[in-house]
């Protein structure tokens, strides 16, 4: 395979005056970078460590075309743009060397940094429709701002940059994307890997794109005027592709390039030849560098380690509180949803809703918004099918300081967007040092009984508990919906997913219980609810969801045909998880049924047993009720047997009653 080209000829001598602050700047950061390997070397860095040498002009000229107020969002390879807009030699290193006094207290290290608008990732792709969100959210604000995003070539194979660069286009939205073309991606040359014209991926959605390279820094600060210019002027997306080399390894040392083709681009590199030909300056700029380096070096050195980041602690260890039903007036759970958006958005501008076909007059696939947009025109917003750009986008409006709403139209499509949550909103607050939040509410209809098949019945909430610094909620018909949105926007601090069985929009919300039983809910915020028995329960069902009727006609059955009393837990936030209610219970009953609509394997039951295990301190009986190890079919007879169902429950309870004699 042949090498990839080399780029056009180098700028003449006479190109470099003007230029020493440019240049200082980059020799700062080749110095930085070559230190970092060093400390690597030495054992003072932690995980790996990727480097700009090479590369340094195309943040220092992105960097000058820029504002206060305008904001950076940059990948793996993010030092040379860090530096470039911020200066923060100290922050940097402290940050690599997992000190206190790094920029992000030590807890990002080299790809996740975070400063005065700049924001960095390691995850490829991942980071461009968080920079298009917060570029909609300076529209929103009216801030005269431009959000600027660095991919590199690999970044290219990304199909949620396309997402992105769609909406960016479509929207009108002020973000500069700047691609660092160095022509590997890790190891592998594009020669492999890109099809087609670079620039002409942009164009093909009306955006208009900029080439430009770093062996010409002269033209390079010319065209990142240029293309600055057009996004804040005009308020659209720009591209500006920037053809530059990587002098050193993707990682520390992994370089299987040809030492002949790295040695051809050194030659052309600009600090080499700006060294050659000036090289008194040259000199005075690496000599002052180094200084700032020794002495931000010697600062982390005698700073301490970074310490714990912010997280949920233990739940209470008092007892639970358990209070009266909260359903103010009985309504459709649709009606009681769509009101508290409303509300939500008519008391706070900061409110903003995305999503498929969620404008009026439609109002989305189960009207939850109807007309909305109507109401608050630009705040609620048609997307394309994109949910890995919707989720990105909402993540950037919350780091801009807006509260989005993502509708996702089906619970099933989740997985799309599940970097976005994963990687992206939960991480946020701790990798930056907690700097920032991500306050995004991510909403989804989910469960069968409807007969839309494989694709579109699953329950797959199990995937997103546990993920550190996120909420998971699952509303149910015995407690008010809109309470529970109007709690949620009124404590939001984290990105939340709030899932909706969708029997649940059309079932009118109450507190009707059987005869003998009646509802409860503890004293918190996102209650856990029970059916209560009365007296001395002998069973403890757990529940959640769109599960709650069959557990309560289950309830029913077993009062009337067995003279059994259970006692059914439902939790609404299943994420994180309180388990005393659930304890308590089966302190009392020795028994548990617990019931789910997805895959149970692996699942929320099984969490929740183990917590019973842990601290009921004696044996409990235990069956578990869930569907088999196979996709929901779309056939109604053979969905209604798959899902489960009261008289199934009926009958693991019978079982564990049978056990615990």
């Amino acid at each position: 395979m042949s090498p990839p080209e080399l780029l056009a000829p180098p700028a003449p001598t006479a190109a470099h005056a003007g230029l020493r602050p440019g240049y200082a700047r980059a020799f700062l950061i080749r110095g930085v970078e070559e230190r970092l390997l060093g400390l690597f070397a030495q054992g003072k860095l932690f995980g790996t460590v990727h480097t700009c040498i090479g590369q340094e002009w195309t943040g220092v000229a992105v960097a000058r075309a820029l504002k206060p107020g305008d904001t950076l969002f940059s990948n793996h390879r993010c030092h040379g743009h860090y530096l470039a807009w911020t200066d923060d030699v100290d922050g940097l290193v402290a940050e690599l060397m997992g000190r206190e006094t790094g920029v992000c207290r030590g807890r990002g290290g080299s790809q996740h940094l975070c400063k005065d608008g700049f924001f960095s990732n390691g995850i490829q792709g991942g980071i461009v429709p968080v920079a298009a969100g917060l570029a909609l959210g300076h529209k929103l604000a009216g801030r005269d701002a431009v959000s600027v995003v660095f991919i590199g070539d690999g970044t290219l194979g990304e199909g949620v940059l396309y997402e992105t660069l769609n909406i960016a286009s479509k929207w009108d939205l002020p973000l500069l994307v700047v691609l660092e073309n160095n022509r590997y991606a890790q190891s592998t040359s594009q020669v492999q890997t890109l099809a087609g014209d670079i620039p002409a991926r942009a164009e093909a959605f009306g955006i208009p794109a900029l080439r430009s390279g770093t062996e010409d820094p002269a033209r390079l600060l010319a065209d990142a005027e240029s293309a600055v210019a057009e996004v804040r002027t005009h308020g659209r997306p720009a591209f500006l592709e920037v053809e530059t080399y990587r002098l050193m390894a993707h990682s520390k040392g992994d370089d299987d390039r040809d030492p002949a083709e790295v040695a051809a681009y050194r030659e052309r590199d600009p600090l080499v030849r700006f060294a050659a030909d000036e090289p008194a300056a040259a000199e005075r700029m690496t000599r002052e560098a180094a200084a700032r380096i020794d002495a931000a070096v010697a600062k982390a050195d005698a700073a301490p380690w970074t310490e714990a980041g912010p997280c949920d602690g233990p739940p209470p260890a008092d007892s639970v509180r358990w209070g009266p039903t909260r359903i103010p007036e009985p309504d459709r759970a649709v009606t009681k949803i769509h009101a508290a958006l409303r509300r939500a958005m008519a008391a706070d501008e900061r409110v903003v809703v995305i999503g498929e076909d969620i404008e009026g007059p439609y109002g989305g696939a189960f009207k939850v918004t109807k007309n909305l947009s109507i109401e608050f025109p630009g705040r609620v917003r048609n997307t394309p099918i994109s949910e890995a750009a919707v989720v990105g986008i909402g993540n950037g409006l919350a780091l801009g300081g807006f509260r989005p709403v993502c509708e996702i139209m089906f619970g099933d499509f989740l997985g799309l967007a599940f970097d976005q949550i994963l990687n992206h909103a939960a991480k946020f607050r701790f990798m930056y040092g907690g700097q920032v939040s991500t306050p995004i509410v991510v909403r989804t209809p989910m469960g069968g009984r409807r007969g839309y098949g494989p694709t579109h019945s699953q329950s797959i909430e199990k995937h997103f508990l546990g993920i550190p610094d996120t909420r998971v909620l699952a509303l149910h018909g015995r407690y008010d919906p809109g309470l529970v949105y109007d709690e949620l926007f009124a404590t939001l601090d984290r990105p939340t997913l709030v899932v909706e069985n969708k029997l649940l929009y059309g079932l009118k919300v109450t507190d009707a219980a059987p005869a003998g039983f009646s509802y409860q809910h503890t004293d918190g915020p996102f209650p856990t609810t029970r059916l209560w028995p009365g007296g001395g329960p002998d069973l403890t069902v757990l529940c959640y969801g769109g599960l709650l009727p069959e557990a309560e006609a289950a309830a029913a059955s077993l009062f009337d045909e067995d003279e059994v009393a259970a006692e059914v837990i439902c939790p609404l936030q299943l994420y994180p998880f309180d388990p005393r209610p659930l304890v308590e219970s089966v302190r009392r009953t020795g028994r548990l049924v617990v019931v789910e609509e997805g895959q149970a394997f692996a699942g929320f039951g099984a969490e929740a047993i183990a917590a019973v295990v842990e601290q009921v301190g004696r044996r409990v009986a235990v069956r578990r009720v869930g569907p088999p190890a196979a996709p929901i079919p779309a056939c109604g007879p053979l969905e209604k047997a798959w899902l489960p169902t009261a008289p199934a429950v009926v009958r693991a309870a019978r079982e564990v009653m049978a056990d615990g004699r």
